[in-house]
């Protein structure tokens, strides 16, 4: 709730700047679009199933279209055996995991290695039951929107859903009891909690365009032009997070199989391991979806399509024509990303997320904030000038701010070069060589030379016996 309450409280606070005339309009974007008003409770059960299922199948067909591409990709066939082009092998692997026998390690914490597999694979679902996949639509005799439910907060639903998943992979990692699976483990939640707050930091963007969190309000808000546009940075740094958020190449590092085996799955097998890999690409398509809400105009149809026969393409079923292809078309960036680029180190995608993206989107949201309050006319009367005077501002700081990075690469570049033959034993400790260097013979002491040392706990000299065999006691 510390994540909500600081997206929230941003908005908030713009709204509270806004003039009194322009209150009115606000208040009434912030209502959600969506109209449940004639959708009874055994309708939104049915809609609910129906989400299920359509999820279910796009992942048995994400699977198979993964495998056939990077094949492609990698100059290799893919599953072709089994039925049509072998459309029919990820049904053939999922009754293998159903058939495989289930077991228990010896030291985990049994209840609650049972338990993480079955968080994991529910919360991918609950995020998407606030996506709207289409207009509204004739069901059973009931006008109803292609959408479950839907809240003044919805996207903040999506984020708490996202949170809820990283307790299945620590949970996993350390009732395990295993050394391999607490590191995945680890991995995991620190990769989720990091990016989560760069997402969230992008999300702000699109609800001050919006005026709402509302998901249908935002879809409806982008009629006229997609957030994608106004709002490209925040777009960019939420692709970024995605990934990062389902532990997907090149940011698998909570799995990465030359370091920690599997990660927080190793020690899941069958069915317990099929709740894992199902939640990871069901929430691969939440994130695809909030993107295309949030962004893509939602179901709304690409520009130009629309406004064929008055929206013939655009209302009833045919929304969910154009909210399945734009998640397709992220399906397809995932698959992309995992056949072309290698794993990225660690350490290094930490401190991108801590350095770089939180920092900068902290910067754009505060930018985003002062080109909305000119809009809305906070700044003073001639709108225009205000917001051509703000993003002068913005464009001067980030000038500033890319010179005085420019000017720290040249200082780190000017640095003396390491030496390219180095004393392995020079401090005392055996250090390997870096790349690009070599070893040098190492110096040999002389017998009989007593070598001292400082003491890691008193602090004091000690003296070697140097024809002793024993190391000295350091305390």
């Amino acid at each position: 709730m510390t994540l909500v309450a600081s997206i929230a409280a941003p908005v908030t606070g713009l709204v509270s700047l806004v003039p009194a005339d322009a209150l009115p309009t606000l208040a009434a974007t912030e209502r959600p679009v969506a109209d449940f008003s004639d959708t009874p409770w055994w309708l939104s059960l049915i809609k609910a199933i129906l989400i299920f299922v359509y999820l279910l199948l796009q992942v048995v067909v994400v699977i198979w279209f993964e495998r056939r591409v990077i094949g492609r990709m990698q100059q290799r066939p893919g599953p072709n055996r089994f039925g049509p082009l072998g459309a029919l092998q990820t049904l053939a692997d999922g009754f293998k995991l159903a058939w495989k026998e289930t077991f228990v390690p010896k030291n985990a914490d049994t209840f609650t290695y049972l338990l993480a597999p079955m968080i994991a694979g529910a919360a991918a679902f609950i995020a998407f039951s606030v996506i709207p996949l289409g207009g509204t639509v004739s069901m059973f005799g009931h006008q109803t929107p292609l959408q479950l439910t839907d809240a003044p907060v919805a996207v903040l639903l999506v984020l708490a859903a996202a949170g809820i998943s990283a307790y299945g992979f620590v949970l996993a990692g350390w009732s395990s009891g295993s050394t391999y699976p607490l590191l995945g483990g680890l991995r995991s939640t620190a990769q989720v909690i990091s990016y989560e707050i760069a997402m969230g930091l992008a999300l702000l963007a699109v609800f001050l365009y919006a005026g709402s969190m509302s998901t249908s309000t935002i879809v409806e808000a982008q009629r006229g032009m997609w957030f994608v546009i106004p709002a490209f940075f925040s777009f960019v740094v939420y692709v970024v997070c995605m990934v990062g958020e389902t532990n997907r190449l090149p940011f698998d590092l909570a799995e990465g199989e030359g370091e920690i085996v599997g990660g927080y799955h190793t020690e899941y097998g069958g069915m317990r391991f099929a709740m894992f890999f199902l939640g990871e690409y069901v929430n691969m398509f939440t994130v695809a979806a909030l993107a295309s809400t949030l962004f893509l105009g939602g179901w709304h149809a690409p520009f130009g399509i629309g406004l064929i026969n008055d929206g013939m393409f655009e209302n009833g079923w045919w929304g969910l024509l154009w909210m399945t292809a734009k998640m397709w078309l992220f399906m397809f960036f995932f698959v992309w990303l995992r056949g072309t680029l290698p794993r990225t180190r660690y350490d290094q995608f930490m401190r991108f997320g801590w350095k770089f993206l939180i920092p900068a989107t902290l910067v754009w949201v505060i930018a985003v904030a002062f080109i909305r309050a000119a809009q809305i006319g906070f700044l003073g009367s001639n709108t225009l000038l205000a917001t051509i005077s703000v993003v002068v501002i913005v464009a001067v700081i980030a000038l500033a701010v890319a010179w005085k990075w420019d000017v720290r690469r040249e200082q780190l570049a000017q640095r003396p070069a390491p030496p390219t033959e180095i004393d392995p034993f020079a401090g005392g400790f055996p250090v390997p060589p870096l790349p690009g260097q070599t070893l040098r013979e190492p110096s040999l002491m002389p017998r009989g030379r007593q070598v001292s040392a400082t003491s890691s706990s008193s602090g004091h000299p000690t003296t070697a016996d140097p024809t002793s065999d024993k190391e000295p006691d350091n305390g």
